[in-house]
């Protein structure tokens, strides 16, 4: 999809991801690591999450998620608002590796009625992928994927911006893939969505789309000059339930 549907610049390769799920990414990636040469701009509450279980220090992380972009109608982080962050981010650290997690393609989808049903907010709690793997919601695969489709459109351009906005070398990744009724081995059930512990192709195969522009920055590590305050678990849970995390 990523293929069809990108228009950067650079060859489009294939990596294999560390995890079929944001979690084991974070883990895989990240666990017993100083990285006081990065800087995590992240639209996804797994990592804080899993503070007392990821041994991970950078040299500053901002929580998107927990900040005024974060769009309670949409129950996510639109794209444009993560590449306001992410310029931002670069602007107060020009000598950092930077690391932006965009949520698109990701579920809640935009403008799509498949979205937790209908009054979604009022109903609370909502998997869309339990739900569909149980048959307690009937929705064709077909409209689900142009649904994931159209999510990644909305996002392609606002990537775009923050291409446009940096120096040096980018590469545009995802962290896992998602399943959309496939099925899965050895157990040959239909899965849905991106549980952990799968790994199949759809899952943990992923696009790897390098942008070089000639220049690159020079990079220093340095340790945080202070580490970012903890998040109620409150607000943990109701940010990874709106995105379809139960």
């Amino acid at each position: 999809m990523f293929c069809e549907e990108s228009t950067f610049s650079g060859p489009i390769e294939k990596r294999e991801s560390r995890g079929s799920h944001t979690s084991q990414f974070i883990r895989g990636n990240f666990d017993g690591r100083t990285l006081h040469d990065v800087v995590y701009t992240n639209g996804s509450p797994q990592l804080e999450k899993r503070r007392d279980e990821i041994d991970a220090e950078f040299h500053a992380v901002s929580n998107v998620w927990n900040s005024n972009r974060w769009n309670d109608d949409l129950g996510t982080i639109p794209p444009e608002d993560m590449t306001d962050a992410a310029i931002e981010a670069h602007q107060d650290y020009p000598n950092k590796r930077h690391i932006v997690h965009y949520m698109q393609p990701h579920y809640p989808f935009f403008e799509s009625d498949i979205n937790r049903g209908t009054n979604w907010k009022e109903r609370g709690k909502f998997d869309l992928w339990d739900q569909l793997i149980r048959g307690r919601y009937e929705v064709s695969p077909d409209k689900v994927w142009e649904a994931y489709r159209d999510t990644l459109r909305r996002a392609l351009p606002a990537v775009q911006e923050l291409l446009d906005e940096i120096d040096g070398r980018v590469v545009v990744t995802s962290d896992h893939g998602n399943m959309i009724g496939e099925r899965a081995s050895p157990i040959p059930i239909k899965e849905w969505g991106h549980p952990i512990g799968i790994y199949t192709d759809e899952l943990v195969t992923v696009p790897w789309n390098v942008h070089d522009d000639g220049t690159r920055r020079k990079i220093k590590a340095e340790r945080p000059q202070s580490s970012e305050s903890s998040v109620e678990d409150t607000v943990v849970t109701d940010r990874l339930q709106d995105l379809g995390y139960v």
